[in-house]
């Protein structure tokens, strides 16, 4: 299976860009996931590769007795030609056309044969961030996640933004919500929430939950602490995390964003989606404390990759991005 650059168009590109990878098939969801990409490059200095893939299997019937195979090659070019107007359409997009820099932003596209999310995540190696909507033309209508999207941000060698269609009236409050539970993804994930938001120009939302279970034993009783005091020592844990990456944390224009941070009882994964309603940006781990070791995804990552009301962004930790790799 090969992939075949075929075009380049924006500005001059004056040395190495880091590289935004974004899959488009013509549906909205790619749409909004390239309109994402677009700005984020814009904002990085990066260059966007546009990948679009076409199956080479296309059998065509003419009748009973007359059946043959598309030629690769006119599948081929019609899915360029097609994928280049789509990113001129999205290029001239209010939204594009109103950002600084985006009309200089250098655009490759990527045309290959096979199934579109193996090769995203071929595409990615090596890639700033991979970006894709969470549903496109493939994907059953009730699903909340389609398949190509579940696949990239289960396998990819970078980060990934789901990007989720927003009602075009929705207003969006300047803020980068970011899980964080003490593992070392969501520190990670706060690391790259604050880097993000110092971009973005907006601050933080630094957030923490916890759950009350019932526990009862047989001829013992015990005191357990009450809710308050779960909630301050959640905290002090919190801020106490925010205070170490904020350390080492790197702030795009030299300047850090304020960091807020909330303790919430509840679910994660709800509250997290619950507190991104109007969010630019919601930042989570790949995986937190309570997951199985062998998950590629956590639970609470598909749920927001799921439910997310804003693009969302999961982060995996160096380590795990290198054995990927």
């Amino acid at each position: 299976m090969t992939e075949t650059d075929v075009q380049r168009t924006g500005g001059a590109d004056g040395g190495a860009r880091p590289r935004v990878v974004v899959g488009v098939d013509g549906s909205a969801g790619s749409r909004a996931a390239l309109v994402h990409a677009l700005l984020t490059a814009a904002r990085t200095g990066a260059e966007v590769e546009v990948v679009a893939a076409y199956q080479v299997a296309a059998t065509w019937w003419a009748g009973p007795e007359l059946a043959g195979v598309l030629p690769t090659e006119e599948v081929a070019d019609a899915t360029t030609q097609a994928i280049g107007t789509f990113v001129q359409e999205v290029r001239n997009d209010l939204a594009v056309i109103g950002a600084q820099g985006a009309a200089d932003v250098p655009v490759q596209l990527t045309v290959g044969a096979g199934p579109a999310a193996q090769l995203l995540v071929r595409r990615a190696a090596g890639a700033a961030v991979l970006v894709v909507g969470n549903r496109g033309r493939g994907a059953v209508r009730s699903a909340l996640l389609g398949s190509v999207a579940l696949h990239c941000v289960t396998h990819a060698p970078c980060r990934v933004v789901v990007v989720h269609r927003a009602p075009a009236d929705q207003a969006r409050q300047h803020t980068v919500v970011v899980g964080v539970d003490g593992s070392a993804p969501s520190r990670a994930a706060l690391a790259v929430a604050i880097e993000e938001a110092a971009r973005l120009g907006a601050d933080v939302e630094a957030v923490a939950t916890f759950t009350l279970s019932d526990h009862w034993t047989d001829g013992l009783s015990r005191s357990l602490p009450t809710v308050a005091e779960i909630t301050a020592d959640v905290q002090s844990r919190l801020d106490g995390a925010v205070a170490d990456v904020l350390r080492g944390a790197d702030h795009p224009g030299g300047t850090a964003p304020t960091v807020s941070t909330v303790v919430v009882e509840g679910a994660p994964s709800d509250v997290l989606v619950r507190r991104a309603a109007d969010a630019e940006l919601l930042v989570v781990g790949s995986r937190g404390r309570g997951q199985v070791r062998g998950l590629l995804l956590g639970s609470v990552g598909l749920h927001c990759a799921m439910h997310g009301p804003c693009p969302v962004l999961v982060v995996r930790p160096v380590a795990e991005v290198a054995a990927a790799g």
